[in-house]
């Protein structure tokens, strides 16, 4: 059995390792979580008259520099001027140069999101006709290359890390306290340390270079890290350096003093060291939750807590589970994993599994939003593909419980009692090499003390080759001990089977949470169809006419408040206008919203706001003719939209009318 150990262990980590880069290397190059949602001017639209910015709507807040927005000329050449700047909520614009002659303009954005991702992009509008350009409007990638892949695989170290850490010491305060001083366990939460604080300090270094350049050349740059540190991924990467801090000194003590202590003492001291280092796991955990999914889009004050305690379960699983296998195949004959442990940890692990299935339900849900997101995006494939694997997972759980009912316990006097026939067929011909030697009297070397100095090597090698005969006989015993209970050798089988597929579980949660999720992807794609068919539908006379279409992203906040609200100004000019409002779900669909109200404000010449009141004339389309704009300039239009009795929000943008 001994034998077989070190394949088995090479074999899950050669898994590990393919997984990791089979699924880091398929990941799409842009991981980004904020998407464009709107903009003015529109993708693909001819404007009559130059604006005097440019401005972008996302999904979500994101983070901007002095390079994020730019406008290029059709020769290249940039014709934005100052820094971009937050107009409101999640809208950023760039202002641009006056005068712009007539032709096609590219817009291009590289933004990080509130979740840590970056993102990037480019389209073009043009200023009255289209002309040829010589800029590359192809999809931009931010987070992408070597730095991009070298991002992902220290983030998969950091979860691994934590989960051996947490997972492995939380087997042994709460399982198997006796472990404290198997040195196969000591090792492997040690690993789990060194692995995430060395993950930690390589994603700080590799920060700069992949929401920016992605060069390689940028890893080592100090400016770079500067701004890092000021930002919410940097502060999140510090604060768990500073727990890993903590954690070094909680692992001393269960390693050191805890093994040490007996009765009340181990007792008191179980107690202050579960406390203190649910405390630490807890906080490692937050470090993920306060700087990536959960802190921001819907409902972060609930989803920051439950991803914490979902960290926590999983560490508790399947760092258990990592634990339980290191113990059952490399704890010493003297101190073997008993049935009372198994037992515990089965019971502890059931526990984690329904914590992980409600909190990951509830995150499902909170990223998706619609049962058609689970087929229609990547997040989605992604999250059934988990979902099969956790059920797998499950499925191979119960039967190490079925196995862990038939554990049966081998104590050390039964080990010594099968090790007594070895012992004595050894140390026989030792016996009976000696007995010879003393009968043969006057013709040994001994009788007459001329040969003693010969008998030396002799001795030597009889004692080395006893030496290497006990070690055999011990491992022998070993192999009988591990070999004699059924249920142990089930047990292991079972453990090794969950601990590769949580391999890969481990391996696709990493590649998920650097995916779009649901609900942003499906509202993007809303927004890019609300916009191509405004553009697909209009023609030449209406480009003439300046026909406007604003489109704009709202969140009421209440269970079923997010969509998109479209509003269309015909012609766009001085005097009557027909204007139509349309609102959609993030999936595209219409949406049926009890109340639309629209209003036009003139700032520059204290105008407004001009209240319109549009009716209902179907499912998500409300109008109103004879629409009063007095006079030409850059008005601003607000839209109120009510999803319920109590819930509405009021969304706007500056367009040039007239």
């Amino acid at each position: 059995m001994t034998q077989t150990i070190a394949p088995r262990v090479r074999m899950l980590v050669l898994l590990f390792l393919a997984v990791a880069g089979a699924l880091l290397t398929g990941a799409a190059p842009a991981s980004a979580h904020a998407a464009l949602t709107g903009s003015d001017p529109a993708q693909g639209v001819v404007v009559d008259k130059a604006p005097t910015q440019v401005s972008l709507t996302f999904s979500e807040t994101v983070s901007l520099n002095d390079e994020s927005l730019r406008v290029l000329d059709p020769k290249g050449t940039r014709v934005d001027t100052g820094k971009p700047s937050e107009v409101s909520g999640t809208t950023y614009a760039v202002q641009l140069h006056s005068g712009l002659p007539d032709g096609t303009y590219t817009v291009t954005y590289q933004v990080v999101s509130a979740d840590s991702h970056p993102v990037a992009g480019a389209y073009t509008f043009s200023i009255g006709s289209p002309s040829e350009t010589s800029v590359s409007v192809s999809d931009r990638t931010a987070g992408g290359g070597v730095v991009g892949w070298l991002y992902g695989f220290g983030r998969y170290l950091s979860y691994a890390g934590f989960i051996v850490l947490a997972g492995g010491a939380a087997f042994v305060l709460v399982c198997w306290q006796r472990g404290s001083g198997v040195r196969a366990l000591q090792r492997l939460v040690v690993s789990g340390w060194v692995a995430m604080t060395a993950a930690t300090l390589f994603l700080l270094l590799l920060r700069g270079s992949y929401t920016g350049s992605g060069k390689i050349g940028d890893i080592f740059d100090l400016a770079l890290l500067g701004d890092v540190l000021q930002t919410k991924t940097g502060a999140a990467l510090v604060s768990r350096l500073l727990l890993l801090a903590a954690a070094a000194l909680f692992i001393a003590v269960l390693f050191g003093a805890y093994d040490k202590r007996e009765g009340d003492e181990k007792r008191d001291l179980t107690f202050g060291l579960a406390i203190g280092g649910t405390v630490v796991a807890a906080g490692l955990a937050a470090s993920w939750a306060m700087a990536e999914h959960a802190s921001t889009g819907l409902q972060p004050g609930i989803a920051m807590p439950v991803d914490v305690l979902h960290l926590l379960a999983v560490a508790t699983w399947l760092g258990g589970l990592t634990a339980l296998l290191v113990a059952l195949f490399r704890a010493p004959a003297d101190r073997p994993v008993d049935t009372a442990a198994a037992r515990r940890f089965s019971r502890l692990a059931f526990g984690s599994v329904l914590v992980v299935v409600a909190t990951g339900t509830y995150q499902s849900w909170r990223q998706l939003g619609s049962w058609s997101a689970f087929t229609d995006t990547r997040y989605g494939q992604l999250l059934l593909v988990k979902i099969g694997l956790v059920a797998l997972l499950v499925g191979i759980a119960s039967i190490s419980r079925r196995w862990t009912a038939r554990l049966a316990d081998t104590t050390v006097e039964e080990a010594a009692a099968a090790s007594a026939p070895e012992k004595e067929h050894v140390t026989a011909p030792a016996a009976t090499s000696d007995a010879a030697g003393q009968t043969s009297g006057g013709t040994g070397p001994d009788a007459n003390g001329s040969g003693s100095s010969a008998s030396a090597p002799a001795d030597t090698e009889r004692a080395a080759q006893l030496a290497r005969q006990r070690a055999a006989v011990d491992a022998t015993r070993q192999k009988r001990l591990r070999n004699s209970d059924t249920g142990r050798s089930g047990l292991r089988r079972s453990v090794l089977a969950e601990a590769g597929v949580a391999v890969v579980v481990l391996a696709v949660t990493t590649v998920l949470t650097s995916t779009e999720p649901g609900r942003t992807e499906q509202e993007a794609a809303a927004a890019n169809r609300s916009s191509s068919a405004s553009s697909a539908n209009s023609d030449p006379a209406d480009s003439a006419s300046g026909a406007l279409t604003l489109d704009m992203s709202f969140d009421t906040g209440g269970t079923d408040g997010k969509g998109v609200v479209s509003v269309d100004l015909d012609p766009a000019r001085t005097g009557p206008n027909e204007m139509h409002v349309y609102v959609t779900r993030p999936n595209g669909r219409a949406f049926d919203v009890p109340e639309v109200k629209v209003a036009f404000t003139l700032e520059a010449k204290k105008i407004g706001p001009l209240p319109v009141a549009p009716d209902h004339i179907t499912t998500g389309h409300w109008s109103a003719n004879g629409v009063q704009i007095p006079v030409a300039g850059e008005w601003e239009v607000a839209v109120t939209v009510r999803t319920s009795d109590i819930d509405q929000v009021t969304v706007s943008k500056n367009a040039q009318i007239g």
